[in-house]
């Protein structure tokens, strides 16, 4: 009987890690098309100079 808590929770830890991988990566991927669209968006400043997007 303890072996098969062991397993279960086992299981379930796993499907938890799993899932907020799962999201992390979705997380980065929104992330990193945000960083795209900001730096092939960025201005140009009246020197024509391209500026930064960020305040870096």
């Amino acid at each position: 009987m303890a072996a098969l808590l062991l397993v279960l929770l086992l299981a379930v830890v796993l499907f938890g890690v799993g899932f907020a991988l799962k999201v992390l990566w979705w997380f980065a991927l929104a992330v990193l098309i945000v960083w795209l669209i900001g730096f092939l968006a960025r201005t140009t400043s009246a020197s024509g100079r391209r500026s930064r997007w960020y305040r870096w």
